[in-house]
């Protein structure tokens, strides 16, 4: 298995930097991650940075609430494909969903699909706030969209991706949608026992790391 092709090397802290971002993508050419992963501020320095590699360009939107007005929303995400954004991390209303308006939240996430048509969206309902039967509903307003993935988390809510998360997920979906986990992890046998559960793709900021494990392992 290329455990690279499967990482969106990720690095949003709000503290980060042009020159972490510049590292970051010499990182991803460097070890082959399928993409990295950034704030729509870096999009057009990676996108230099990039040029010519397969690395693909991520960008996260409605970051990391989600709670943003709708109309920001779909703004923002068609000004990261303007700059050049292959995929986008998109943030689920949370507060709409926990109220229980499932058709807004499918609504929004719809629109911005449909008006960044030629981007692949990842849909982030942030599990760690939802109940099963939230998940569920989750999960049915994502495919109804349009998305091409669900993911599980921000990494900046109290847990993140969870091996228990991802079973559900594909359960629930029956194979109709990607999966990618999410937050907090840092190892090669996590990493594993994501793809295992039934991700696809893994988003951390430990990829370099994961790597030289997954390296000593083959060794």
């Amino acid at each position: 298995m290329d455990i690279a092709k499967h990482i969106d090397h990720s690095l949003l802290k709000p503290d980060a930097t042009d020159s972490d971002i510049a590292q970051l993508c010499r990182e991803a050419g460097e070890y082959g991650f399928y993409s990295v992963c950034i704030h729509p501020s870096f999009l057009n320095m990676a996108r230099e940075a990039l040029f010519k590699t397969p690395v693909k360009l991520v960008s996260v939107i409605g970051f990391p609430l989600g709670m943003t007005l709708s109309r920001v929303k779909i703004h923002e995400a068609m000004e990261a494909v303007l700059n050049g954004a292959d995929e986008l991390d998109i943030v689920m209303n949370i507060g709409l969903a926990k109220s229980g308006n499932w058709e807004a939240v499918e609504k929004e996430i719809a629109d911005i699909v449909t008006a960044t048509g030629g981007a692949g969206h990842k849909i982030i309902i942030e599990t760690c706030y939802l109940t099963d039967d939230e998940k569920a509903k989750a999960c049915t307003a994502v495919m109804n969209s349009g998305a091409a993935f669900i993911k599980t988390s921000t990494g900046f809510g109290p847990t993140g991706a969870t091996v228990e998360d991802v079973k559900l997920i594909k359960s629930l979906t029956r194979d109709k949608i990607g999966i990618k986990a999410a937050g907090g992890i840092t190892t090669i046998k996590e990493v594993k026992a994501l793809l295992d559960a039934g991700a696809v793709r893994i988003g951390t900021s430990a990829g370099v790391s994961i790597m030289k494990e997954a390296n000593a392992e083959g060794r």
